[in-house]
């Protein structure tokens, strides 16, 4: 595992991750600009998708050893954790504010 690639909430995730196998870890994968076909042949396994020429950042929801592999490889800049996004509630409830 490369940690110099990985964000400080991505490392802690990893930390505390109970099964290496599960894929339960929203990513952002930040790769070269021009990836050849074994890049893209990579990411695909790991089940990436959207994994087009041209594109840098990719998402994708991989396990613990899906990001240990995707670490090593030269060409991944860095990988980020995605949290997820939660409605907010937009209603306020006026009468529960005193002065």
């Amino acid at each position: 595992m490369n940690y110099q690639k990985l964000d400080a909430a991505l490392a802690t995730a990893l930390n505390d991750t109970q099964d290496p196998e599960e894929q339960s870890l929203a990513v952002f994968i930040h790769t070269e600009q021009i990836l050849d076909s074994a890049a893209t042949a990579v990411l695909e396994s790991l089940g990436v998708s959207g994994v087009t020429s041209g594109k840098d950042i990719f998402t994708a929801t991989l396990s613990a050893n899906a990001i240990s592999q995707l670490s090593e490889q030269p060409w991944v800049k860095y990988l980020k954790r995605s949290q997820q996004l939660g409605l907010v509630n937009q209603r306020k409830s006026l009468g529960s504010f005193s002065v």
